[in-house]
């Protein structure tokens, strides 16, 4: 059972298509200028819940983790792009704006942050934050939390289509 306090919102996933199903949910409220920051432990499901998303938002492309290359696009059938940001090798605020992060966030396409914590100092106050933690060997929690008003109705929709009510 979903458990809603204020701008945030705890649950479980219990399975990894669980997890990409939620995604697809969100996804499908992302707006333009759209930043969804996904923070938790190594294997925590981040990319899995990454893959929902872009799913959920119309990709043509396969999502795959950014890791190594840093920063991923995704592009719809209208040509609109999705950007796929791995902040994991970064060292900080510098490294997020030598690799114009700054422009990204500037450019009104949404974004799909990982590992957000190391560069929180350079993103908008305005945010989606999802905490994902690993439970055991399928399951993940997910903590939810609003930043801002376009963000609280987002998860107000995303509550009401995923759970009901």
């Amino acid at each position: 059972m979903p458990i809603l306090e204020g701008q945030s919102l705890d649950f479980l996933s219990h399975s990894p298509e669980q997890t990409i199903r939620i995604g697809v949910r969100l996804g499908e409220l992302l707006n333009i200028s759209d930043l969804i920051c996904l923070a938790g432990d190594l294997g925590s499901g981040k990319t899995t819940l990454a893959q929902g998303i872009a799913r959920g938002w119309g990709s043509l492309d396969m999502v795959t983790s950014p890791s190594f290359i840093l920063v991923n696009q995704y592009r719809r059938a209208d040509q609109q792009i999705l950007y796929h940001v791995d902040a994991f090798r970064m060292e900080g605020v510098d490294d997020g704006y030598l690799i114009g992060l700054h422009e990204l966030i500037e450019d009104k396409a949404p974004i799909l942050l990982e590992w957000p914590e190391r560069i929180a100092q350079m993103l908008p106050s305005e945010r989606l934050w999802i905490t994902l933690r690993w439970v055991d060997e399928l399951r993940r929690g997910l903590q939810v939390e609003a930043c801002g008003l376009r963000y609280e109705r987002m998860l107000d929709h995303f509550r009401r289509s995923a759970f009901g009510g």
